[in-house]
């Protein structure tokens, strides 16, 4: 399936779950995919700042510091 690149044409993660939920799949399976998509998110996320926490040097200090800021 080739969709055209136009600004109102759909993402090839979401044609790929249109595929997926033209299946009837027990509402167990489904809660169990909906899983590993938001695992997956949540792995990408964490490396992301961990990368940035490397890249900037961060430290625990530095997150309380902000974690303050917040309250004052």
């Amino acid at each position: 399936m080739q969709v055209e690149n136009r600004e109102n044409s759909l993402s090839n993660i979401q044609l790929e779950l249109l595929k997926l939920y033209s299946t009837d799949i027990k509402e167990e399976e489904l809660l169990e995919i909906k899983s590993y998509i938001a695992n997956f998110f949540s792995k990408k996320a964490v490396q992301e700042a961990d990368k940035l926490w490397d890249e900037n040097s961060l430290t625990n200090e530095d997150m309380d510091r902000w974690l303050n800021e917040q309250e004052a």
